[in-house]
């Protein structure tokens, strides 16, 4: 009997997915996959396997249905979550250097970020960019728990913060101070709300696994609230549709939240996810990584953020 791919909770959720469209795995063979980030204008991919230290390359194929994969980057430095920012140009999160990283158009790479108050970030994680152009991210201590997803170090930061780098002066200012282990992020298509995904309860039960919502203001966050709690190991990797709904990772795969964080159903997925994005030539294809392995599905509705 082959498994269920939807969990339904809200007959809502039945309007986002396309239940002839299956679960399509478009690669495997990794130690850890995550940080995808679609390019519309190359029908391309990149995602990380971060233990392999390498950033891979899944591009559409007109030979092979399923796509092919090359190398895109390697060594890369223990690469985490990536994005784009407004001009199209790739935004890394880098374990190994505790950076944040920006590839220019002729392959150069430009340090946004290694440092705040004269000390060095943790491991930045994951990174997404407001529509005001300034680049936010998270910066917990994964990388340098162990020489596994990077080098084993003493944290420098005394908090496990978030951050906004300014795009027009590049200064670098902290947002929020008070995560156990801050994630993945999301703006609102509007860029008005911000969501931060904490995974803390990965390493200490303790600690929340839900993903808080703020407002977003001239730079600065407001209103701090609880918008979801996640049923089956941590939040990661989080996005938002054009709809206002949130897609966040978790341990039996993909939660779809609504506007008012009430969960819509699942996409049930044959290993933990990592992350995720909207990506293909209408946005409406989820990429899904998981574990070792790539995946996609298609849904009737379309990511917030352009890639």
């Amino acid at each position: 009997m082959t498994a269920p791919l939807y969990q339904i909770d809200d007959p809502a959720f039945a309007n986002l997915i396309i239940a002839s469209a299956g679960l399509d795995q478009l690669y495997t063979g990794c130690r850890w996959t995550e940080g995808p980030v679609w390019f519309d204008d190359l029908q391309c991919l990149l995602f990380s396997d971060i233990p392999n230290q390498r950033i891979l390359r899944w591009a559409v194929d007109a030979v092979s249905a399923g796509g092919s994969v090359t190398t895109f980057r390697q060594p890369s430095q223990f690469a985490n979550g990536q994005t784009r920012d407004r001009q199209g140009r790739l935004v890394t999160c880098e374990h190994g250097t505790r950076r944040v990283i920006r590839t220019e158009v002729d392959g150069t790479i430009t340090v946004l970020a290694d440092a705040y108050q004269g000390k060095r970030l943790n491991s930045p994680n994951d990174v997404v960019v407001h529509p005001d152009g300034s680049i936010w991210f998270t910066d917990p201590t994964y990388g340098i728990l162990s020489d596994y997803e990077g080098y084993q170090a003493v944290p420098e930061q005394p908090v496990r913060g978030v951050y906004r780098v300014d795009g027009a002066t590049a200064a670098i200012t902290r947002v929020a101070d008070d995560f156990s282990q801050p994630n993945g992020l999301a703006f609102s298509a509007d860029g008005s709300t911000l969501y931060i995904a904490d995974s803390g309860a990965s390493h200490d039960p303790t600690t929340p696994r839900h993903i808080r919502a703020f407002d977003v203001l001239d730079g600065r966050l407001s209103r701090d609230r609880v918008f979801a709690l996640i049923d089956a190991g941590v939040p990661d990797g989080i996005r938002t549709d054009l709809a206002g709904n949130l897609w966040s990772s978790a341990a039996d795969g993909v939660h779809c939240f609504g506007l008012d964080g009430h969960r819509l159903g699942k996409i049930l997925v044959p290993e933990t996810v990592a992350n995720l994005c909207f990506g293909g030539p209408r946005r409406n294809r989820l990429f899904i990584t998981a574990t070792s392995s790539l995946y996609a599905v298609y849904l009737t509705t379309t990511g917030a953020q352009r890639p």
